[in-house]
């Protein structure tokens, strides 16, 4: 498991959610809530994507918070076919934003595989589009609504969860451009510090 600092717990829609949030060394410039795969195939905040995502968020100058969706970890509750979990990503947006030192500050959200479908669903609730919207391997198969034309989305060319020719099937209505990683699978193995560098980039190049 990749270490990290304590997790604490928020009021969810469901119980407890459990959270983790990191911070830049320097007051953070916006807030970022991030999205974990699939609760029922393993998915948890300390996926290694998530991580990568996590820490990219935290070089750029962005608080970054992490969460486990209901019924994992101590997060309570149970599965709720993804319905719930936009609910528990919405909640985790709220209760940080409460916090004055990022209320008035961007927002953004991301998520990985399940956790992309998430991201750009609840991306899609909020009164205004995030600031920032960053999707990896977004898991069309639940049907990912359309997305901001800002926003990130960044795939595998050799994922065999989430096809490469899904998302661009998704992406091509939207006249979106997807950034295909070479030779990489579902996870990133081997290929995290390109991730997070593309990432890095994208979130600097917003700031110039």
């Amino acid at each position: 498991m990749i270490g990290r600092p304590d997790s604490t717990t928020i009021d969810g829609p469901a119980g407890l959610l459990e959270v983790v949030q990191e911070d830049p060394a320097t007051a953070p410039i916006g807030l970022a809530v991030i999205a974990h795969p699939h609760p029922q195939m393993g998915g948890t905040m300390d996926n290694k994507v998530v991580h990568t995502l996590s820490r990219a968020f935290v070089m750029a100058g962005w608080r970054a918070v992490r969460f486990n969706f209901r019924g994992i970890g101590r997060s309570e509750g149970g599965w709720d076919e993804g319905l719930g979990e936009v609910d528990d990503l919405l909640a985790v947006l709220a209760h940080h934003r409460a916090d004055p030192a990022v209320q008035p500050l961007p927002l953004a959200v991301a998520g990985f595989s399940f956790g992309g479908f998430i991201a750009a669903s609840a991306s899609a609730r909020l009164p205004e589009p995030p600031s920032e919207l960053v999707l990896v391997s977004p898991a069309t198969r639940y049907g990912v609504p359309t997305v901001p034309a800002h926003t990130l989305v960044v795939q595998g060319e050799q994922d065999d969860v989430v096809p490469l020719a899904s998302v661009l099937d998704w992406a091509r209505p939207q006249a979106l451009p997807v950034t295909v990683v070479p030779g990489v699978g579902h996870f990133f193995h081997g290929q995290l510090n390109v991730l997070r560098d593309r990432v890095l980039r994208h979130l600097r190049g917003a700031q110039a």
